[in-house]
């Protein structure tokens, strides 16, 4: 094929995860897609400066005898397949063949399909399950005798060098805090008069380890007379076992929330959840897992982040947009797991009308993205990739703000001087001196 064929200039369309054809766990045909696949990316390059994936690629070709793919030893395949984080950017934004063009490239759903695959052969390491069982791990490190306990020791630097040993949590990543007064605790409910109901999706985050931000999103959203239910008896999104490639594990969790989530639907609420990966997993990921699943294609239709059901409000004229002025200068990083959503800029607009806010934009990954910042195997690499976005911070930047509370507290703890980060609906309610 010509490495020169031209672009696709249509809008990118996704095909369902086809993971229960007879050959998606086929390893001689997984190595055939990725060689062409690979061969495609070494001649393109467009992607070299998005993730580590894509420069562990082309070394491997640069390096090699032939100077081409073929001269790549097909073992060495995994370790492209183990830097990608499935932020899906090169898919939405940088890929020209994408379909509908003939090549039918999906760099993001091929990474899966390998990562599956190692899960399936049981290459997967026992630290990594851990890690990416967040409903697990926040509802024993929450509890409260626990919970002092696990927050000092991820303080204490001899035993942070333990746990790097033990479950290969990065010494010096940075670890969310873990409260014994969780979501659902602090959660009050409140009967509200209006056509515009919300049903939350607390997230295994927002449950253990920053309530208040989910509380912020509560406030705000009753500010506007919105009436608002927080979803009980749900299970994590997956999203952090997809990334491991545990695709059964997926499914098994999706079967869970179904139920209640369809049910909220079907009562005319709008989901929301403050944590961009969960909204993307509803909103694409899913429905193209379990693409023959009806009601997960209305859960996806159903679903809104935070910022982007408040444009709705603005659009409905329901929203209050008497702010009081803040004076304060911010980064505000652009979360990937936002931007692959294709709803606009949303947060940025609602940011925009807050008086004397000073809003400085920085549309690049943060290098984080779920367990990828935190394993020992890959945080030094996170951090190179975050650097960009922690070198925007001046002397006179008063906040680091993101729509992924663990982006924007990744890109804080990288940076050269000492600053803090919250959600920018935390902002909102500030403005509304709530």
């Amino acid at each position: 094929m010509s490495k020169f064929k031209e672009g696709n200039l249509e809008a990118p369309t996704r095909h369902p995860l086809n993971w229960k054809d007879k050959d998606f766990y086929d390893e001689d045909s997984l190595n055939n897609e990725l060689e062409r696949v690979f061969d495609i990316c070494h001649g393109c390059r467009r992607c070299v400066s998005l993730c580590k994936s894509f420069p562990t690629l082309f070394d491997l070709i640069d390096e090699s005898e032939t100077f081409e793919v073929d001269g790549v030893d097909k073992s060495d395949y995994k370790k492209v397949v183990d830097q990608c984080y499935l932020c899906d950017l090169c898919y939405m934004s940088k890929c020209p063949y994408v379909p509908p063009h003939d090549w039918n490239v999906d760099f993001p759903h091929l990474m899966l399909r390998a990562k599956a695959i190692q899960f399936k052969k049981g290459e997967t390491k026992l630290s990594h399950k851990v890690l990416t069982s967040p409903q697990k791990v926040g509802s024993i490190a929450s509890k409260p005798i626990i919970s002092p306990l696990v927050n000092w020791s991820n303080k204490n630097k001899t035993l942070r060098k333990v746990t790097q040993k033990v479950l290969g949590v990065h010494e010096n990543a940075v670890i969310p805090t873990y409260h014994s007064k969780r979501l659902s605790k602090l959660f009050v409910e409140k009967s509200t008069d209006s056509q515009f109901k919300v049903a939350i999706f607390g997230t295994c985050y927002g449950e253990y380890n920053d309530p208040k931000t989910v509380i912020d999103l509560v406030d705000v959203l009753r500010h506007n007379n919105v009436e608002v239910k927080l979803i009980k008896k749900t299970q994590c999104c997956g999203m952090p076992k997809m990334e491991l490639g545990d695709l059964d594990s997926v499914v098994k969790y999706a079967n869970v929330n179904i139920d209640p989530l369809i049910e909220l639907v079907r009562d005319g609420y709008k989901l929301i959840a403050p944590i961009p990966s969960c909204v993307l997993m509803f909103k694409n990921e899913l429905p193209m897992i379990l693409h023959e699943n009806d009601d997960i294609k209305a859960i996806s239709d159903a679903f809104f982040d935070p910022f982007e059901y408040l444009s709705l409000l603005i659009k409905n004229n329901h929203f209050d947009d008497k702010f009081k002025a803040i004076d304060k200068e911010i980064l505000y990083q652009v979360a990937c797991h936002q931007r692959v959503q294709n709803i606009g800029s949303h947060t940025k607009k609602i940011l925009g009308l807050i008086p004397d806010l000073d809003v400085n934009i920085a549309e690049r990954c943060s290098g984080h993205d779920g367990t990828y910042g935190v394993r020992k195997e890959t945080h030094t690499y996170s951090v190179k990739i975050g650097m960009p976005v922690a070198k925007k911070i001046t002397d006179s930047t008063d906040l680091v703000v993101s729509d992924c509370v663990m982006a924007g507290n990744h890109v804080a703890h990288i940076a050269s001087q000492e600053i803090d980060s919250i959600h920018p609906i935390s902002l909102v309610k500030l403005a509304y001196d709530l």
